[in-house]
């Protein structure tokens, strides 16, 4: 519990004991004592009412601080998620490229082996393999 749940509960208790014991050593007649018991009643009501209005107010500005402190922080966070998504995606995409150009050239080294080990069917063909052969010395 919190402090002022605390201090409410230790009102209440040391209002009831007090008209509690005003009953018991009251010197006055039945009437007065009535009287002296609804005052104080009232009294006891309205400390009570004040300290809960008072409990209210902080819990509510504590309440509205960390609503802050949240939003603020989740902020924060959207915009560093934001800035590590964006990172990860533009390497990724780099890696990518890399990656292709790697594949086009180990492609193109696999089609002039291909073509080194194709016997040419004609003459253009037989003029192609030289060619394919000049181009990979080259």
């Amino acid at each position: 519990m919190s402090k002022s749940s605390n201090a409410l509960i230790a009102l209440a208790a040391g209002a009831a004991i007090g008209v509690a014991a005003g009953m018991l050593y009251a010197p006055d007649s039945g009437e007065i004592t009535r009287k002296k018991l609804k005052k104080q009643a009232k009294k006891a009501q309205k400390d009570i009412d004040k300290k809960a209005r008072e409990t209210y107010a902080q819990v509510s500005t504590k309440a509205n601080e960390l609503t802050s402190n949240l939003s603020s922080r989740a902020t924060e966070l959207r915009g560093t998620v934001g800035d590590r998504i964006e990172t990860a995606l533009s390497s990724a995409s780099y890696k990518a490229d890399d990656a292709i150009v790697a594949l086009e050239n180990k492609l193109e080294q696999l089609r002039t082996q291909n073509a080194k080990l194709q016997k040419p069917q004609t003459v253009n063909g037989a003029v192609k393999k030289a060619a394919a052969k000049t181009t990979v010395k080259a």
